[in-house]
């Protein structure tokens, strides 16, 4: 691969440093649910899907959600986990094949919260008992459902309200982040990042619709945050002063995409800023669209910035950005059906970079479509077609 820079692309192109994480370039494969991990473990199918991205030039290969060691983090028994010895020294080979092609790897830990039973719809083996287990929701509450992809029939199955979540559950999801992380450092990633977005269990601790306690964990925003704090500064001292620390937020849900957990740039300060103390190094903003602004009702100037934007001027940490580069149909859209239109939108991209909107941007359904799209990129070349049919296919199909 080359390497010359086409002119205007030299800002992806620029070296970022973030604690011990040194980036060649400012181009990240964005993390994707593949469901290609036999028994949870991540085998030499995942090795090359990761290490053939690193290979292809992008600087940072970010994993598929990763449960973390707690029995409803995930639900899916082809969805990796960071539980066990066995899983550490799996992952570990998935490290040293990307480090050996020249890039970095961290590790996005997951849990699902309130939206377990959407993965084990597909997972026909291990449905039934799947099913049969209690989520972890804040307040027992699936979330109120407004536009979503999900269908009438299982929003219908997972709307009625549980058990909320205790004491001691809280108390030990927060120390299985902790506990993962750890393994993490321990399998040769360069840093994690906690999916804290789309609804997930952090999210749903800071979204109001799923959390309704009225003990210290629920109430304003500021004690919303309590929860996702707590994880970061336990998770920051799992991993350590030098591992960098990465953190996925978003305003919708799964639930409902129109969802807000921040109507005003202040409300958005007191929700990134908690997590920035506790521990945050990068606030990764996942939206539909990278450049769809935040508060668009502010006006102005205020009123163009984006989400990604935002988190970076509210608490001085480095931010990333994700959302339909160089596609122009949003994932949520192409999951309800839409044709995959594509759309040249990387001097977009260039332009917000340089205006200090963002420091690193999340590419997906591109690096499907091409392992070496880094290469692509800096040779401002035809960007390749994203053919949901071929490129999002299973990692393996399992065995049923």
């Amino acid at each position: 691969m080359s390497q010359q820079v086409a002119p205007g692309r030299e800002a992806l192109f620029q070296p970022l440093e973030i604690r011990s994480l040194q980036l060649a370039n400012r181009l990240a494969m964005s993390p994707m649910t593949r469901m290609g991990c036999p028994d949870a473990l991540p085998d030499e199918v995942n090795r090359e899907y990761y290490a053939s991205r690193a290979a292809g030039g992008t600087g940072l290969v970010v994993t598929e959600g990763i449960g973390i060691d707690h029995p409803t983090s995930v639900d899916h028994a082809w969805i990796p986990r960071l539980d066990t010895p066995e899983s550490v020294e799996a992952w570990r080979e998935v490290t040293d094949a990307v480090h050996a092609a020249g890039g970095s790897i961290i590790a996005q830990l997951w849990h699902v919260g309130p939206l377990w039973g959407a993965n084990a719809r597909f997972d026909k083996p291990n449905r039934d008992r799947l099913m049969e287990m209690r989520p972890m929701r804040p307040s027992g509450l699936w979330g109120t459902p407004g536009v979503t992809t999900y269908s009438e029939r299982s929003v219908a199955r997972w709307a009625p309200e549980i058990a909320p979540m205790t004491e001691a559950e809280i108390a030990e999801t927060i120390e299985a982040y902790a506990r993962s992380a750890k393994l993490a450092m321990e399998a040769g990633f360069d840093g994690v990042t906690l999916h804290g977005g789309h609804g997930y269990l952090l999210d749903a601790f800071v979204w109001a619709d799923t959390n309704r306690r009225t003990d210290s964990w629920g109430g304003d925003l500021a004690a919303r945050v309590r929860y996702p704090a707590a994880v970061v500064a336990a998770v920051r001292e799992a991993i350590g002063p030098d591992a960098p620390l990465f953190y996925r937020f978003s305003q919708h849900t799964q639930q409902d995409y129109r969802a807000r957990k921040a109507e005003t740039p202040e409300e958005l300060g007191v929700y990134l800023g908690a997590l920035a103390e506790a521990g945050v190094d990068l606030f990764d903003a996942s939206t539909r669209r990278f450049s769809d602004p935040a508060f668009p009702e502010l006006g102005g100037d205020d009123g163009e910035v984006t989400l990604a934007g935002w988190a970076r001027r509210l608490t001085g940490k480095a931010s990333g950005a994700v959302g339909g580069v160089g596609i122009g149909t949003s994932l949520r859209e192409q999951k309800a059906g839409a044709e995959v239109r594509p759309s040249d939108n990387v001097d977009q991209v260039v332009d917000l970079m340089g205006r200090g909107e963002f420091d690193l941007i999340s590419v997906g359904r591109l690096h499907l479509a091409d392992p070496a799209i880094a290469g692509v990129l800096r040779s401002a070349g035809p960007l390749p077609e994203f053919v949901r049919e071929q490129h999002e296919a299973p990692l393996r199909t399992p065995q049923v």
